[in-house]
């Protein structure tokens, strides 16, 4: 074995996994694994820390390299453990002189942290990926970081600030996946709906969006990751009504539905923003599904104020939630906040996915009887234009996309014909 990657988190860490499997195996890394890992909760890096130490069990003579958002905001938790021989940030986890720098580690008193100031990282280049093994779907970063500062999240300590990939590059890179045989793109980054700003004439997403369309007419499915919705251009929402090859399903970074917490939260939107913006979108584009982040117990919420994030749920018709208890993270101001008992936390994480429940069966319920094109993940499930589940009734070739007729459901996932 040459060099494996573990990936934690989000859409871009999966990106980002492809290039530094690449740049470790250029730099003659072998029996090595790379940890990707992410920093969104305190469970994420709990989960992380555990992986490290199963996989020194399972592999003891392998050298584990440790990368990613926890690993630039606690590089001192993860290089204090005996199971790890190197820790890179997130900027030189990318860079292939880097990489060629660290072949040391592991060696006896060789340094075993790498991990520069993020916040002076000024550009995002492209990384020329071939493809992503084992994966149905590609994925292009067109951004990295975020400007923004919301009072719960760590993250811009992890990413530094928004930096967007040149748009020719983007298209360049979709088109090279598609030559490669991948019929569906998602475009990914930190908070992709602030691409371009820092670009001459400071493009919108909704341009990239539309240029990629027009200068890959190949290109079968074009997805967007998770998205801040009050950041959304025009042109991007018109998209969505005038191509169908976008597909009809954005997962939206709302984390609340009460006003006085969004405000807390430090977010740049209001209750009635986000109901307003769906029913904008599904005007346009009949059909369209909504994703969501929602936190449940944020500092300082009441029973009422988190109904308010429960009834958000019914109000913009959410179908695929993505709760998350609250988890203070250190040097966070949420984190100076006053904190709710863990036990009423974790009892609205399990009311708000409940709600989600239901209202996932609801869509599961209307899609009986349709015909859905199916992008199939694995021999046995695919994915609808909606992101839907679908079990298929018999294996498919990975990568592909079939027609199948839904027939019904589980509660969890649609079950084809």
């Amino acid at each position: 074995m040459s060099v494996e990657v573990v990936t934690f988190g989000c859409r871009l860490n999966a990106a980002e996994s492809e290039v530094i499997r690449r740049e470790a195996e250029r730099a003659g890394f072998a029996d090595t694994v790379v940890v990707n890992t992410c920093a969104v909760t305190a469970e994420a890096v709990r989960q992380a820390r555990q992986t490290i130490r199963a996989l020194r069990r399972e592999r003891p003579q392998a050298k584990i390299v440790v990368t990613g958002c926890a690993a630039q905001t606690e590089p001192d938790t993860f290089a204090a453990m005996p199971e790890t021989d190197g820790v890179l940030g997130n900027a030189e986890k990318l860079d292939s002189a880097t990489w060629r720098q660290v072949r040391a580690f592991g060696v006896a008193d060789a340094p075993k942290t790498l991990v520069n100031d993020i916040m002076a990282v000024r550009q995002t280049a492209a990384h020329l990926i071939e493809g992503f093994a084992g994966r149905a779907r590609a994925f292009v970063q067109v951004q990295n970081g975020c400007d923004h500062r919301c009072t719960f999240c760590i993250i811009p300590y992890g990413r530094g600030n928004s930096r967007s990939v040149a748009m020719g590059a983007v298209i360049d890179d979709v088109r090279r996946l598609v030559a490669n045989g991948y019929g569906e793109v998602v475009l990914t980054g930190v908070d992709v709906t602030s691409y371009g700003a820092d670009l001459p004439g400071a493009p919108k997403l909704g341009t990239l969006v539309r240029q990629v369309l027009k200068h890959v007419p190949e290109l079968k499915r074009l997805r967007l990751s998770s998205i801040d919705s009050v950041e959304a251009d025009r042109a991007l929402i018109d998209a969505f009504a005038d191509d169908a090859r976008l597909m009809p399903h954005l997962h939206l970074s709302l984390q609340a539905g009460d006003d006085l917490i969004l405000k807390r939260m430090k977010r740049r939107h209001t209750r009635r923003d986000a109901v307003i913006f769906c029913e904008t979108l599904r005007r346009l584009r009949p059909g369209m599904v909504f994703g969501a982040d929602i936190i449940a117990g944020f500092p300082t919420e009441t029973e009422a104020m988190f109904k308010n994030s429960l009834d958000l749920i019914d109000d913009c018709g959410l179908t695929h939630l993505h709760v998350f208890p609250f988890s203070p993270r250190p040097g966070t101001p949420a984190a100076r906040m006053p904190q709710l008992d863990r036990a009423v936390v974790k009892q609205r994480a399990r009311r708000l996915r409940a709600r989600g429940a239901v209202m996932l069966r609801r869509h599961l319920d209307a899609e009986i009887g349709r015909e859905r094109s199916v992008l199939v993940e694995s021999s046995g499930q695919g994915r609808t234009e909606q992101f839907t589940r679908v079990l298929l009734a018999a294996p498919e070739t990975p990568g592909s996309l079939v027609t199948r007729h839904i027939a019904g459901h589980d509660g969890k996932q649609l079950l084809a014909a």
